[in-house]
C-alpha cells in the first residue's frame, strides 16, 4: 500500500492542533488518545512527540486517569482569581454605592469607575483599577448614569430662537 502525504502538512499539523485545542469535547478526545497510545506501550516521551505536547503533560494525563478515571481526563472548571473584596467589604461597597458621593463627602453627584476606585483604596485599602470597578457597578446591579447636560434642560423658546432654520412643517 501506498504511503499517503497531506499536502502543506507543517500547516496542517499547526491547524489540526488548533482545532483540537478549541473545543472542549476535542481536548477530552485528545488527552484519551494519549492515554490509550502509552497503554498501548508507547513512552510519554514518543507520545508527546506525536501529540505535540510536553512530556510531563503526558505524564499528568495518565496520573489524572488513573487517580481520576476517564473524569480525570475532562476539563475541570478553573476557580480564576480570588476576589480582592471579602464579603463584608463587598457588602460595605454595595451599602455606599446606594447613597450619593456627596454624603460620604466627595464633590462629584454620580459613582462613576474613577471615584469608585479612590474610595475602595481611602476606605478599604484595595487598589482596582476603573474598569474593574465599572464591572464591580454591574455585578452589583447598577448602571452608571452620565450627567444630563445644560442644554437639556434650557429653555425652549430660547432654543427655538437661536436655531437658524425652523422645524420642518412650522413657519416663524
Amino acid at each position: 500500500m501506498r504511503r499517503l502525504n497531506i499536502s502543506d502538512s507543517d500547516v496542517m499539523e499547526i491547524a489540526l492542533q488548533n482545532e483540537i485545542l478549541r473545543s472542549e469535547d476535542a481536548r477530552y478526545d485528545h488527552r484519551l488518545h494519549g492515554v490509550l497510545l502509552v497503554c498501548k506501550g508507547f513512552s510519554s516521551y514518543e507520545v508527546a512527540e506525536m501529540f505535540g505536547q510536553n512530556p510531563t503533560t503526558i505524564q499528568r494525563w495518565v496520573r489524572s486517569f488513573q487517580r481520576d478515571g476517564f473524569a480525570g481526563l475532562e476539563d475541570c472548571e478553573k476557580p480564576g482569581r480570588p476576589n480582592r473584596l471579602t464579603p463584608h467589604q463587598l457588602r460595605a461597597v454595595n451599602k455606599a454605592l446606594r447613597k450619593s458621593p456627596r454624603d460620604l463627602g466627595y464633590s462629584q453627584n454620580l459613582w462613576d469607575g474613577k471615584l469608585l476606585s479612590y474610595h475602595l483604596e481611602q476606605s478599604h485599602k484595595v487598589t482596582l483599577g476603573v474598569r474593574q470597578c465599572q464591572r464591580l457597578f454591574h455585578q452589583l446591579g447598577f448602571r452608571q448614569r452620565k450627567p444630563r447636560p445644560l442644554i437639556a434642560h434650557a429653555d425652549a423658546a430660547r432654543q427655538e430662537a437661536f436655531k437658524k432654520t425652523a422645524a420642518f412643517g412650522k413657519k416663524k
